[in-house]
């Protein structure tokens, strides 16, 4: 039986380029949760805006935010226990970081367990992130200036990745180098599996016990442990083969599950 449903957010519940999730899927949640089902975005977003994202059950999930780098239970937004944490070494991080930076036509996101870093960026990047990626965003001059863990350096990419992970892979791919978008390239030492893992462990299920939906490579890891792996339909071909469940609308296949545990 499945008690714990992970799901990827853009590309999986939310088609790229926009904004809202499906009609219906917070009376799902509801209806999982009351047949003993969690129910968990998973996500490369920051916790406040995932938070935002699903407002009307924020307190009832879990949340696995940043690729799997940090995992929350249910609660109010600053109660809330962090049921794990996976920071990433400090100066390599910092590094990378300026790699980044000093690529063309890309900007630099560093994650903090709840605020977004920025540096050398124009104002239109930040009114972005806040306005419609809805994180919690702190401006800084140098990236040296960040008074916590980094938990994921992002290259944010609006002519694509494949340039950026030309240029910074050979070097960082070791720090779980992930395509997460058409115009995001992540870097962790967490991923989706990990979150999965963590989830589990923290809330006493199995992996069989779980299912999970992705679209793209940063969702592999998580699927490859689900009980229930679902891949939407546009995904990559490579990862269509990888994985046989494969569906146009996460709420369908809630649904479907539901009928079976109501009987």
């Amino acid at each position: 039986m499945i008690k714990l449903i992970a799901s990827d957010i853009d590309g999986t519940l939310v088609p790229y380029g926009e904004h809202d999730l499906p009609q219906g899927l917070f009376p799902l949640i509801h209806r999982l949760k009351a047949a003993g089902v969690v129910f968990c975005p998973a996500s490369g977003r920051q916790y406040h805006s995932l938070r935002q994202l699903f407002a009307p059950v924020a307190e009832d999930v879990c949340f696995l935010c940043e690729n799997g780098a940090i995992l929350y239970g249910p609660g109010e937004e600053d109660a809330a226990p962090i049921l794990a944490k996976t920071a990433m070494p400090q100066r390599e991080a910092m590094a990378l970081a300026g790699e980044i930076l000093a690529l063309p036509d890309c900007e630099v996101l560093i994650s903090g367990a709840n605020t977004s870093y920025v540096c050398g960026c124009p104002p239109e990047y930040v009114t972005h992130l806040r306005e419609d990626k809805g994180n919690r965003v702190t401006v800084l001059e140098d990236v040296s200036q960040i008074p916590e863990e980094i938990l994921k350096v992002s290259a944010y990419c609006p002519n694509g990745t494949d340039a950026p992970q030309a240029a910074l892979g050979p070097r960082w791919s070791a720090l779980g180098m992930a395509v997460a978008g058409p115009d995001w390239l992540d870097f962790t030492l967490a991923d989706k599996g990990v979150g999965l893992r963590g989830l589990c462990g923290a809330l006493g299920v199995r992996l069989e016990e779980t299912a999970a939906f992705g679209d793209n490579w940063n969702d592999a890891a998580m699927l490859s442990l689900a009980g229930q792996p679902w891949l939407m339909e546009g995904a990559h071909p490579e990862l269509l083969r990888r994985f046989p469940r494969h569906c146009k609308s996460v709420p369908a296949i809630l649904e479907e599950l539901l009928k079976e545990m109501e009987g």
